[in-house]
């Protein structure tokens, strides 16, 4: 049992997890959603969809533990929601307090714990890692404040430094003026602070559902001349334009009567051909490297709403 516990512990250390996410309740976490049990062996490790109900009665049972209903917060705040940042996990993109919320360790994350004490760990990890910022390294990055400047609508901001908010603002200052001309930005996060520019006034008048943060494509842009709305993942680690993620911008904008168009943006030609295969059909990919260009996934219009 305690050996389980130890080795999940090591690989929240090896990825770069801070101490406080190295903790008994976090090893549980990920413990519970890869369905391993003391006696079961790495390999075995799954990622079926979970409720927080279903770790805690899955601790309970198998791991001799006792915690109560009421401590499904301290399990969210300390463990699932720094998992989903590092990219650990995802939703399923209910609403939260939906009584079919969902969690499960993404793809990538159970094909790792399945190579544990194997000898393709070391390079399973390393490979993760080229991918993925440690999240110790992203709240260091906090606290440094090291910020980038970038120009949205006319007024100046500051993204905090990091690959995902770099293309974003290649997003809105490269992207945008090319090929969605004259077009205002109603929303866009950032790393740290998430709603950096939310324009609900606007959104809630064409028609959007206004979600949490976790919900919303990275950047959303309106070009009123043409009455079209884009919506575009920056995709540096996960994210893109997939058919699951198509179905739930759908099903958040179904009041919008806009034409949507669905963007994927990459750094560059590396990023997109490891995700080229999830793409869904339909939509568009614009890369950094090369902003001049957009790549469109059949369809007879180059670009447009669908």
């Amino acid at each position: 049992m305690d050996k389980k516990i130890e080795e999940t512990r090591e690989f929240l250390q090896t990825i770069g997890m801070p101490k406080a996410q190295q903790a008994d309740i976090c090893c549980y976490v990920i413990l519970a959603m890869a369905g391993i049990k003391p006696d079961m062996l790495w390999s075995e490790a799954t990622n079926e969809w979970i409720r927080i109900h279903d770790i805690i009665q899955f601790v309970n049972t198998f791991y001799g533990m006792s915690y109560a209903e009421n401590s499904r917060e301290t399990f969210r705040k300390q463990a699932l929601h720094r998992f989903r940042t590092a990219a650990l996990i995802e939703d399923n993109g209910k609403a939260t307090n939906s009584p079919n919320y969902r969690y499960r360790l993404t793809e990538e994350i159970v094909k790792i714990l399945r190579t544990m004490e194997t000898p393709a760990w070391k390079e399973s990890i390393k490979r993760f890692l080229c991918y993925h910022e440690k999240l110790i390294d992203l709240y260091a990055s906090k606290k440094k404040m090291t910020m980038m400047p970038v120009n949205i609508n006319g007024e100046n901001f500051k993204f905090s430094v990091g690959k995902h908010n770099e293309l974003q603002k290649a997003i809105i200052e490269e992207f945008a003026p090319r090929f969605a001309p004259n077009s205002e930005c109603l929303y866009v996060g950032d790393t740290i602070e998430k709603d950096l520019v939310k324009n609900i006034e606007k959104l809630k008048e064409l028609g959007f559902e206004i979600t949490l943060h976790d919900k919303m494509p990275d950047v959303v842009l309106y070009r009123a001349d043409k009455n079209w709305i884009y919506f575009v993942e920056s995709v540096t680690s996960v994210g893109p334009m997939d058919p699951k993620r198509i179905l739930e911008i759908t099903e958040m904008t179904k009041d919008v009567t806009a034409g949507k168009i669905f963007v994927t943006a990459f750094l560059d030609f590396k990023t997109y051909k490891r995700f080229a295969e999830e793409l869904a059909w339909e939509t568009e990919v614009w890369i950094a490297k090369m902003p001049e260009h957009m790549i469109h996934l059949n369809g007879n219009r180059f670009m447009g709403p669908r």
